[in-house]
């Protein structure tokens, strides 16, 4: 990444996947190009991304995809993956938690019918949102610093904060209060003064 002289993530003009990569680089100090795709352009511009899926990570020239491998990359190359191989595997399984928890939301987000996403949303805020949150909340505490690893903020507290304000934020809004170390830590990456600023100007 110190070598790279451009960078750019493209995406569509939402949080959702691809919002992980613009908080790292916000967070990192990175300058990068924020491309955001026209949906309507979408089928045309399928076939020029790697494995015709969005985001990507663009390094001088050189397109990258998968979102999780992305973002382990850039946390890797800014210092936000642990100290240790030990703490690596924390944080890997609290991103691997919150894809558990994007495969939950997907069922109301993909479903059509009124009735049945009214009720998928009901489980969603009651059962499965909960459900994450304490298992964040138990790797929390079991950490003892406010971080789930160290005691500076790496990718998993990224993550946390994505989870929380992001494009799963309806999974958790409702309970987070039931859950002091993880709003805790919500609040503490939000108070950083580069991922404040850009939370403000994001739509």
């Amino acid at each position: 990444m110190a070598e790279a002289q451009s960078v750019k993530v493209l995406y569509f003009d939402v949080t959702g996947l691809g919002e992980i990569l613009r908080l790292l680089l916000k967070f990192a100090g990175k300058e990068f190009e924020d491309i955001r795709l026209d949906r309507d352009k979408w089928p045309d511009i399928k076939p020029t991304m790697p494995f015709g899926q969005v985001p990507v990570l663009e390094l001088d020239g050189k397109r990258y995809g998968q979102s999780v491998a992305l973002a382990s990359y850039l946390a890797r190359e800014f210092g936000f993956y642990g100290k240790t191989n030990l703490e690596a595997l924390t944080i890997d399984t609290v991103y691997q938690l919150q894809s558990d928890l994007l495969h939950g939301y997907a069922k109301y987000y993909r479903e059509t019918d009124p009735v049945k996403k009214e009720e998928y949303l009901k489980e969603v805020k009651s059962e499965i949102g909960p459900r994450y949150l304490g298992f964040f909340e138990n790797l929390l505490k079991e950490s003892g610093t406010g971080f789930f690893v160290g005691d500076s903020i790496t990718l998993a507290d990224i993550v946390l904060f994505d989870v929380a304000t992001g494009f799963l934020k309806p999974t958790v809004e409702d309970s987070i209060d039931n859950f002091p170390l993880v709003k805790k830590l919500v609040e503490t990456v939000g108070e950083d003064e580069r991922i404040k600023q850009y939370v403000s100007e994001r739509k």
